[in-house]
Order: structure tokens, then C-alpha cells, then sequence
């Protein structure tokens, strides 16, 4: 258990960060869109080839995630995603959404346990690791029964990664204490943890707390408006990453190898991410539909029927972005 004075926000200058920057390989973890079509149905040949893609970038593909729309998909669409995952990857690894709001009541631990149990143990059995998706009935149990939980589905199905989200992203999501995230880097089977406050303050007293107290602990980045979070120690699970996968997969191996073009690359990402991840944030999914489109990657440029959408006047912004990326990777990929 983790001591009082280790889970003491203390504030941090720049001396205490700065310390934490030096080249490394970065675990990076990209959350796929499901696109779809005007008709309303999903786009399941654009998104196996987004899939291959994203692999092929080296990053891990994590799916029914909240850029997928798994909060507005039904089981058997749900169920479907894994299927076509786990065809498409024949065997390389994934990330998948345990998600089960709604499905059980609140205030009953055991029932939350069994509901992470079948969802985990599904995505087990298509190859993928789970994440558990934060829902109301565990954001509303005390500290330690959300300790209990974790513990009980890592200690059946681990290893496994949990999740903080932001309510910006989704009312059913919340941000845990420090302390509490202290307690959960005690969890045998929980091996990481994708942290979305969009608040560089609360992410980096985690990456203190971390390296005190479980140095391989992964933390990934969940901040699209600081993808830079990366050159002080943590990973990232991101939805920013489906835009350009590639262009994520060369930004990390920039860093991993001590070239200073990973900044010039990462600015790049950084101003795609600034004006996709605008209020309303949801709507960045059609942001990524918008982008994928105007790249060739999807066949609509239209956003699950029921979630927020963007004006079609994003696109021509999203086009002189795309025409920056490109050139960016020109310049670096050539040598200028």
C-alpha cells in the first residue's frame, strides 16, 4: 500500500519534469474509428484496412474504444468488432473495451466483477487484451470496491488495463484521486492504465507516483491536446493516432532514436489534434471520418448517426492540415 506522503500531490516545476525527458521507445496504442456509411451501417472494409494499417505503422490497435463508438453500439455490433478484428489480425496483438454501462446496477461490486468478467473473458477468447471501460455502477462504489473489482477481473483474465475518462468524453467516466490511482498500482494483473483528464498537471503527479512506486507500470496517454506527454515517460492510447497512424508510427521511432525532427513532426500532429479535439469533443470522431476521407482511407465522410457531427466546412481546414502532415514526412522521410 502506498504511503501518504507518496500520494501527495506536490507541485512540480519545470526542474521536476524536465528531468524526466530522454529518448525511448514509446508503447503506442492507437484507438481505431468504426467508420460508417451515409446509410447508417459501418464501413467494415475500410475499417480492416485501417486496422492492417495502423499494425503495419507498429502500433497496437485497441478497439471498441470510445473512438469506435462503443458506447453507442449494441452487443452483437460489439461482438462483431471483435470478429472482424481478430479475422483482420490473424493473430497480432489488440487492445478491446470491456464496456458494460448500463448493464448492471450500482452500489453491487460482485455484479460489476461478473459483467467485466463475460466482457473480458470474450475479448480473451478473440486474442485481444481488455480494458476495462470506466461505467456509472463502478465510479459509484466506494475506493476500495473499485480496488476489489480491478483486482478480481485482472486475477481471472490478466493481464489487463484500466481506464480514467474525463466526462468531456463520456458522462459515465471520472477521474480518480490520487490516491486512489495509488492503490490501483498495487493491482497484480493490472499493468496499465490510460489516464484522459486532458490535464497535464494531473497525468504527470501519476508518472511521479509511478516511477516511486511501479516503475513498469505503463501510463498511457489519453491527452490529444499534449501528445507531447510522451517525451516525459508516459505511452499513449489515443484516438488523435487513427488519423495518421504512419504518421505516429515514424513521430515515435523519431523519438526512440534522438532526432530532434520528432518535434517538427509532433507540431504538425499537435495543430491536427488542437482542431479536432475543439468542443463539442465527441465530435472528433467525425473529425477522423472527415480526415480519413480526404486521405482515401474511408469511403464517407460521415460519423455514426447518432453521435455529434462536424461542419462540412471542416474539411478544407482538414485538407491544408493533411497537405502540412504530408510534407512534414517528405521533408523528414528524405532528409531535409
Amino acid at each position: 500500500m502506498a504511503s501518504t506522503s507518496e500520494t501527495t500531490a506536490q507541485p512540480l516545476n519545470v526542474e521536476d519534469v524536465q528531468a524526466w525527458i530522454r529518448p525511448r521507445p514509446i508503447d503506442g496504442i492507437s484507438a481505431l474509428l468504426l467508420p460508417y456509411r451515409s446509410d447508417g451501417r459501418p464501413d467494415w472494409a475500410s475499417y480492416a484496412d485501417n486496422l492492417e494499417r495502423t499494425a503495419a505503422a507498429g502500433l497496437t490497435p485497441a478497439v471498441n474504444m470510445d473512438t469506435g463508438y462503443v458506447h453507442l453500439l449494441a452487443d452483437s455490433e460489439r461482438a462483431e468488432v471483435l470478429r472482424v478484428t481478430a479475422q483482420t489480425l490473424n493473430g497480432r496483438p489488440f487492445v478491446a473495451g470491456a464496456f458494460i454501462e448500463g448493464q448492471t446496477d450500482a452500489g453491487r461490486s460482485a455484479d460489476v466483477v461478473a459483467r467485466y468478467l463475460q466482457e473480458a473473458e470474450r475479448i480473451r477468447e478473440h486474442g485481444g487484451t481488455p480494458i476495462l471501460f470506466q461505467c456509472s455502477a463502478l465510479t459509484a462504489l466506494p475506493d476500495q470496491e473499485i480496488v476489489g473489482v480491478y483486482g478480481s477481473v485482472a486475477e481471472r483474465v490478466g493481464p489487463i488495463l484500466g481506464f480514467e475518462l474525463g466526462q468531456m468524453f463520456a458522462p459515465f467516466g471520472t477521474i480518480y484521486s490520487l490516491e486512489l490511482f495509488a492503490e490501483l498500482l498495487q493491482v497484480p494483473g493490472l499493468i496499465g492504465l490510460k489516464h484522459s483528464s486532458l490535464d497535464r498537471g494531473l497525468e504527470w503527479q501519476r508518472l511521479a507516483l509511478t516511477a516511486r512506486v511501479r516503475p513498469e507500470f505503463k501510463l498511457y496517454t489519453g491527452n490529444d491536446l499534449a501528445i507531447d506527454m510522451v517525451i516525459y515517460g508516459s505511452d499513449y492510447l489515443l484516438g488523435l493516432s487513427a488519423f495518421a497512424p504512419e504518421a505516429f508510427g515514424l513521430r515515435d521511432r523519431l523519438w526512440a532514436a534522438g532526432d530532434s525532427r520528432f518535434f517538427m513532426l509532433n507540431d504538425v500532429l499537435q495543430y491536427l489534434g488542437a482542431f479536432a479535439f475543439r468542443a463539442p469533443v465527441p465530435a472528433y470522431k467525425h473529425s477522423a471520418a472527415q480526415f480519413l476521407y480526404l486521405r482515401g482511407r474511408v469511403g464517407e465522410p460521415v460519423s455514426h448517426p447518432r453521435s455529434p457531427a462536424r461542419p462540412e466546412t471542416d474539411l478544407a481546414i482538414l485538407q491544408e492540415i493533411s497537405r502540412r502532415l504530408d510534407a512534414t514526412v517528405e521533408a523528414i522521410q528524405s532528409g531535409r
